[in-house]
């Protein structure tokens, strides 16, 4: 897990459920309109963060390799 991710949260499906600040409270928050935001975009791999991700009810959650934009989460299909 050496490469960095860039954790994104897609305004437009966020539901704001808490769940992602639930799972992993230093890494996400809800800010004024109650929508999700990473602490951190720009980070080192982390499973709380992956957790949190899964977790997400409307998967609003996208993790991807900072230098490539390869997909961590959710997946690719191949």
């Amino acid at each position: 897990m050496g490469d960095r991710w860039h954790v994104e949260v897609d305004r437009g499906l966020c539901i704001g459920s808490g769940m992602c600040v639930g799972t992993a409270p230093e890494d996400f928050r809800l800010d004024s309109a109650r929508q999700s935001c990473p602490v951190t975009p720009d980070r080192d791999p982390s499973e709380t963060v992956l957790e949190a991700a899964e977790g997400c009810p409307v998967e609003a959650i996208t993790i991807t390799l900072a230098d490539s934009g390869e997909a961590v989460f959710p997946p690719e299909d191949d």
